[in-house]
């Protein structure tokens, strides 16, 4: 597989799956309208038009009058390649289902909704690079063991150990793979630091993991 066919139909993200983000949002989650905080994974899609590659801009929100949008984040995650089709596997075999990992950035508008993500703020045209390639799953011996920085020219904006994660690479692989099957290809963007980067127009943003590589892009409109 290569970044030009790592996607095939599924582009599966994982939010609130940082333990620090859900200890800060314990109050919320216990007020109406939720009552309690989420006892699943909470996923989301990032479909066809947003997927983009290492090295291309990002283009810049507008809203719906066609006026660029006053903000914009960005999130990164270890994206888990899935290397054949995996359904209803446990948490102790889901690793031998994966092909190899790389990176995925999640450009957005800020959250509204932390258990309905906003279709709006997530479906936005290329706003989910991945690449910058796939360092097969051989070579990294564990997956939570990584940690995921952001920087925005040049300087460090975020840090996010994956061994902070609520629920570890094994266990969203199973979880899924019982909710939907996953085929080659397809990826799961595993878990994003619970505080995005704000960005501006112009900016270049490196999104990396030691090991796996560094996914740069730039976001247009200035």
């Amino acid at each position: 597989m290569t970044t030009k066919t790592l996607v095939k139909s599924k582009l599966v993200c994982v939010a609130l799956n940082d333990k620090a983000q859900l200890a800060a949002l314990e109050d919320t989650f216990n007020q109406a309208p939720y009552k309690k905080p989420p006892t699943q994974p909470v996923l989301y899609y990032k479909p066809h038009n947003t997927w983009n590659v290492s090295g291309a801009e990002i283009e810049w929100a507008k809203d719906f009058d066609g006026q660029d949008a006053p903000e914009m984040v960005v999130g990164a995650s270890l994206g888990v390649v899935i290397g054949k089709q995996t359904c209803r596997v446990s948490a102790e075999e889901a690793l031998d289902y994966v092909g190899g990992y790389t990176l995925v950035a999640d450009y957005s508008l800020p959250e509204q909704n932390y258990y309905r993500p906003d279709i709006k703020g997530k479906c936005l045209d290329t706003t989910a690079p991945v690449g910058p390639e796939i360092v097969p799953a051989e070579k990294i011996s564990n997956p939570d063991e990584l940690t995921v920085t952001i920087s925005v020219n040049g300087q460090q904006k975020s840090e996010f150990k994956l061994s902070n994660m609520e629920r570890s690479v094994p266990e969203l692989i199973s979880t899924i793979s019982y909710i939907m099957t996953l085929q080659p290809g397809e990826i799961i963007a595993v878990g994003f630091a619970g505080e995005r980067v704000p960005v501006a127009q112009g900016d270049q943003v490196q999104a990396s993991i030691q090991g796996i590589g560094t996914l740069t892009n730039t976001l247009g409109g200035a």
